[in-house]
């Protein structure tokens, strides 16, 4: 069943629709569901798939060439054509009459054993783009050869595309459509350790326990994500080692350039090549106190929570895993699964206010949201906002999130009040959010302080299910 990417489809088939030349780029990081959102998109319609493989021009010119003979049979064609110039200038002959997709799948793969295919494509689209009924489609796993050889000002496609589209792992409200049988919590939990890959979710079990399905994937070596994170690495950039070495000191606690620095014993010069690299492929990020555009108390987290998760626990138990003693990792990994779901309740949270804010239901429209953190002047102690938007110079709201298993309280709350006023808005709304709800004293706070809204967890999962 094929889950998500509306408005993708709906912009696809808006090309689509125009009936004349479109050139679409389609690029995103591996396993995030690119190629099933092609496959869904060209179901009912005429087109040719070709998928690139990393092998010599040879190899897949005759690949590209069956794909354009299993859709024309034409008996005078030979089984292969003499170059991609000569088969893409058919394919172009083709679309002269009809609407016809031509998908050029793993397009990196291809381009770079055929140095010229660049060339060669910019030359047919320019010859023919003003009579063509094309609609050219490339797409690719390797996000900085798409973005630097594809989309970049001196590529020689530059100026070609009529669309692009960058594909970015399931939201959690996409993530819990993939399934039924999991609880509330439960949905969150997956949410938390497989994050929003497609291919990760796929590999999650809703007819099992949380536990078992942790025990299944990233605690047995046989399967799939056990190795993912290194794997990926390995196919994405030339030096994984290093960039393991940033990761692993990330999910060890080093959030700052210095701290990483001294972990992975390597300048910082160095460490910021590295990182803006895994930042380019949404590994990382790099964030700033909410309002400040460049800060020394910048620091760097892991985003995708799958790497996340796996950083922070598989390397400490490889050796005990290795051995099959998966119920020993799992009771060490357990006591810590709800401080490691407060980040991920955080970002569920932010989902939830651009849901409401999109929705027109927002009394606050934020044009961005974030942490912050920084030094309270009357105590001159670090302190820290979970959510903060603002506006403008007048609006702006606030939030805490509390994942823990008792209700949230009044002090919660006064904490939130308090933080709010370290900033000189006239009008703030706070939001308070909580796994299992308050306490009746937080309750009647709220409804004294006025401009509270107290969310709990089940509150936001029935506002994502009955706003699809």
């Amino acid at each position: 069943m094929f889950i998500g990417r509306e408005r993708e489809l709906e912009a696809l088939n808006r090309l689509y629709q125009s009936e004349k030349f479109e050139f679409a780029v389609i690029y995103g990081r591996r396993r995030v569901g690119k190629t099933a959102l092609i496959n869904q998109f060209i179901l009912d319609k005429k087109a040719i798939y070709f998928m690139g493989v990393e092998s010599n021009t040879r190899q897949n010119l005759e690949n590209f060439s069956k794909s354009i003979l299993e859709y024309s049979v034409n008996d005078q064609l030979e089984t292969s054509f003499a170059s991609f110039q000569a088969a893409l200038e058919y394919v172009f002959w083709l679309a002269e009459k009809e609407r016809l997709i031509l998908v050029i799948d793993e397009y990196p793969y291809v381009a770079r054993a055929s140095k010229s295919l660049a060339s060669t494509l910019q030359l047919l689209i320019d010859q023919n783009k003003a009579s063509s009924k094309l609609m050219l489609i490339l797409c690719g796993s390797s996000m900085s050869y798409m973005e630097d050889h594809v989309l970049a000002y001196k590529a020689p496609l530059y100026g070609r595309r009529t669309a692009q589209m960058k594909i970015l792992p399931f939201d959690f409200e996409d993530a819990c459509r993939c399934f039924k049988n999991f609880s509330d919590v439960d949905k969150a939990l997956i949410y938390g350790i497989a994050g929003g890959t497609p291919q990760y979710l796929t590999q999650m079990n809703d007819s099992l326990s949380v536990e078992d399905n942790i025990k299944n994937t990233f605690l047995n070596p046989t399967s799939f994500l056990f190795e993912e994170p290194e794997n990926l690495l390995k196919q994405e950039v030339r030096e994984p080692a290093l960039y393991n070495a940033i990761i692993t000191a990330i999910a060890a606690g080093a959030s700052r350039m210095a701290e990483i620095s001294t972990k992975v014993g390597e300048s910082t010069s160095v460490c910021a090549t590295y990182l803006n690299n895994l930042i380019s492929l949404g590994l990382i990020q790099k964030e700033t106190p909410y309002g400040e555009k460049a800060s020394r108390k910048s620091v760097y987290r892991i985003a995708d929570p799958m790497f996340r998760f796996w950083y922070r626990f598989v390397p400490a138990n490889s050796s005990i895993i290795a051995r099959g003693a998966v119920d020993l990792a799992f009771k060490r990994i357990e006591p810590h699964l709800s401080d490691y779901m407060g980040s991920i309740f955080e970002e569920i949270c932010h989902q939830y206010l651009w849901k409401l804010m999109l929705n027109g239901d927002s009394p606050v429209e934020f044009s961005d949201l974030g942490r912050w953190w920084g030094t309270d002047p009357a105590t001159r102690s670090q302190t820290e906002i979970d959510i903060m938007g603002v506006q403008d110079q007048d609006n702006a709201l606030f939030g805490e999130c509390k994942w823990t298993n008792e209700k949230a309280g009044q002090g919660v709350l006064e904490a939130l009040v308090y933080r709010s006023r370290l900033f000189h808005y006239s009008n703030t709304r706070l939001y308070l959010f909580a796994k299992n709800g308050f306490t009746e004293g937080c309750i009647d706070e709220a409804g004294k302080t006025g401009n509270v809204t107290l969310v709990s967890y089940a509150d936001m999962l029935r506002y994502f299910l009955s706003n699809p």
